[in-house]
C-alpha cells in the first residue's frame, strides 16, 4: 500500500492548494471591485481634461508651451514611462506588456535612437533594469489605492527632460482594462499633446482661443501639468484593474486545475488500492490452496 499512501498525501496536498488559489481568486474579486470603482471615479476628470487641453492644442495663445508643440525635442531620445504591478500571479499581464515594450526598444537601437525609462512597480523595475536601456526614474509599493503624490516625482523627470529637448517624445505604456476577461496592452504618446480628435472640431476646422490669467505662460505649465499627471494616474489605478481581473482569472484557473488534478489522482489511488486488496486476496488463496 506504499504506492496508495504516496497518492494520499499528493491529494491532500493539492487539496491544501486548491484551498489557497480559491481564497486568492475571491480577494482578487474584492479587490478588483475596489479597483474598478477608483478608475470610473477617475475617467470623467481625465476625459474633461483631455477635450480642454485638445482645445488648446488648437489655440493661439501668446505662450506656445513645448508640450504642445509637434517638433519639440526631434533629436531627443523617447522616453517611456512603464506600469506594472508589483506582484505577480497574475498570468501573463506583465510579460505582454513588456514583449510590447522590448519591440519598440530593438527598433530604436537598430534606429540608433536612444530610449530612456521610467517603471512604476516591482516587475517593470526587475525587468528592464537587466537591460541597457537607462532607467532614470521609478518608485514601486504603491498598493491597491495609489496616491498621485507618490507618482509626481516619476512623472516630473520625463516632464522636464522632454521640456528641456532631451527627449523627443513620451510614451505611456500600461493595460488598458476591457473587461474582466480582456486585459489589452496600451501604449500611447504621452508627450507631445496630441491635438483634439472630436470629429465635429476636425470637420468644420474650428479653433480655440482663451483669455489667460494671470498669463497664458503661467496657466498652460499649471494645467498640463495637473493633465499629465492625471492620465498617469489613471492609467496606474487601469492597470490596478486589469491585475486584480487577472490575478482572479489565473486563480480560478489553478484552483479548475487543482480539482482535476484530484479527481485523477483519487482515480490512481482508488486503482492502486484495489491492486493492493487483489494482491493480497491472491496470496490468502494461494496460501489455503497449499495447506
Amino acid at each position: 500500500m506504499s504506492g496508495a499512501k504516496e497518492i494520499r498525501t499528493q491529494i491532500k496536498s493539492v487539496n491544501n492548494t486548491q484551498k489557497i488559489t480559491t481564497a486568492m481568486e475571491m480577494v482578487a474579486a474584492s479587490k478588483m471591485r475596489g479597483a474598478q470603482q477608483r478608475m470610473r471615479q477617475a475617467q470623467p476628470y481625465a476625459e474633461k481634461m483631455r477635450q480642454v487641453i485638445g482645445h488648446l492644442a488648437q489655440a493661439n495663445p501668446d505662450f506656445a508651451h513645448p508640450f504642445l508643440q509637434p517638433g519639440a525635442g526631434e533629436e531627443g531620445a523617447v522616453g517611456y514611462i512603464i506600469i506594472s504591478s508589483d506582484r505577480g500571479l497574475a498570468g501573463g499581464l506583465n510579460n505582454n506588456l513588456f514583449r510590447g515594450v522590448l519591440r519598440e526598444l530593438m527598433n530604436h537601437r537598430k534606429a540608433g535612437e536612444e530610449a530612456r525609462l521610467c517603471t512604476i512597480g516591482s516587475k517593470a523595475i526587475q525587468f528592464f533594469s537587466r537591460l541597457s536601456a537607462p532607467i532614470i526614474g521609478e518608485v514601486s509599493q504603491l498598493g491597491d489605492t495609489p496616491r498621485l503624490q507618490d507618482l509626481i516625482g516619476t512623472i516630473r523627470v520625463m516632464m522636464d527632460q522632454f521640456e528641456s529637448g532631451e527627449l523627443s517624445k513620451v510614451v505611456l505604456c500600461y493595460n488598458r482594462f476591457v473587461n474582466t476577461m480582456t486585459q489589452a496592452p496600451t501604449m500611447e504618446q504621452l508627450l507631445p499633446l496630441p491635438p483634439s480628435d472630436e470629429p465635429e472640431l476636425v470637420e468644420r476646422g474650428h479653433t480655440w482661443d482663451y483669455i489667460y490669467e494671470p498669463s497664458a505662460e503661467e496657466a498652460l505649465s499649471l494645467l498640463l501639468e495637473r493633465y499629465l499627471e492625471s492620465l498617469v494616474y489613471q492609467a496606474v489605478v487601469e492597470n490596478i484593474a486589469c491585475e486584480q481581473a487577472a490575478r482572479m482569472v489565473a486563480m480560478k484557473s489553478a484552483s479548475d486545475n487543482a480539482g482535476k488534478l484530484i479527481d485523477d489522482l483519487n482515480l490512481a489511488y482508488n486503482k492502486a488500492r484495489q491492486a493492493a486488496i487483489t494482491t493480497e486476496l491472491s496470496e490468502i488463496v494461494a496460501g489455503a490452496e497449499a495447506v
